[in-house]
């Protein structure tokens, strides 16, 4: 068995040092539209169903998608300690969830989203060069740029009601900011957490992530008697959603494996400029000069980060 492992783990690493850099900027690109497209599906179904249910339902669809592709993908072998990071990594994207979904109700959500967006990519980008990863001058440049689009393009205008407005105010500084900060730090350690699997592993720990979420959201959902009916148009969305989100979690732990971390981290969340343009385009939501600014920033971001 370990010797399968080396032999299967050397054949990655030749085939990692292969591969133009482009492939890891490519993947990570790929993942942030993915993870965008995932956000504005749960976004839309959590208007029309519990929350709860709708990311445990999600999280299962993709599971059960994974569950079944994996024997058709080229064969892996996990270790031990794969395993267990793919079990750390669904244990923080849980709680990212979880603290995410409860600041959002309590606090503003122009403080909310564009804290743990930024929380969450500096956890993994920090990590990355303690451990020793320097981008360079102008790639360095590019994942500040990257940052500022974050925070610009999550901006969100939102119009609570009058008797509402009050209360939000009062518990947003207190409760919100916190668990968003929380969330972000829960968000930035699943990034981290995924890529720190070796590439001889494929996607068994992503495997093992989802059934993590998937027991933790379901149990909740049996505690607390949620229902997983839905109408058939929001189960739709939902399945979609758990998709695209399976899909974007394994573009971002191929890009790992072809690229820095810091850099792959950085284009990977630049995923809210994805949400946004759905809006726009299914909603039929109106840009606000702030998030053209964020997208403006964010296509800059990328050409500089993919030119270094």
């Amino acid at each position: 068995m370990a010797h399968a492992r080396l032999q299967a783990d050397g054949r990655r690493r030749r085939a990692l040092n292969e591969a133009p850099p482009a492939l890891a900027w490519l993947l990570a690109l790929g993942s942030a539209a993915a993870y965008g497209a995932a956000d504005f599906a749960g976004g839309v179904a959590a208007r029309r169903a519990s929350t709860v249910v709708v990311v445990g339902v999600s999280q299962a669809a993709g599971m059960v998608a994974l569950a079944a592709l994996l024997p058709w993908l080229p064969a892996a072998v996990p270790a031990t300690w794969d395993l267990a990071w793919g079990a750390v990594a669904g244990l923080a994207i849980a709680a990212g969830l979880g603290f995410l979904y409860r600041a959002l109700a309590v606090g503003r959500m122009v403080v909310v989203a564009p804290t743990t967006a930024v929380c969450a990519v500096m956890i993994p980008v920090t990590a990355a060069m303690l451990l020793g990863e320097r981008p360079g001058l102008r790639r360095l440049a590019g994942i500040v740029l990257a940052l500022v689009s974050i925070a610009l393009v999550s901006q969100q205008r939102v119009r609570p009601a009058p008797e509402a407005h009050a209360r939000v105010a009062a518990s947003a500084p207190a409760s919100g900011l916190g668990m968003a900060l929380v969330s972000g730090v829960a968000i930035g350690l699943f990034f981290l957490s995924l890529a720190r699997v070796a590439p001889a592993a494929g996607l068994w720990p992503l495997l093992v992530a989802r059934f993590v979420v998937v027991a933790l959201f379901g149990g909740a959902a049996l505690a607390a008697g949620r229902s997983i009916r839905m109408p058939a148009p929001v189960a739709a969305i939902v399945v979609g959603g758990g998709l695209m989100d399976m899909l974007a979690n394994a573009l971002y732990l191929l890009a790992t494996h072809y690229g820095p971390l810091s850099v792959v981290v950085t284009l990977s969340s630049l995923y809210p400029a994805s949400t946004v343009l759905l809006a726009l385009a299914v909603l039929g939501e109106r840009l606000g000069a702030l998030q053209g600014a964020g997208i403006a920033c964010a296509l800059v971001a990328v050409v500089v980060i993919v030119g270094g």
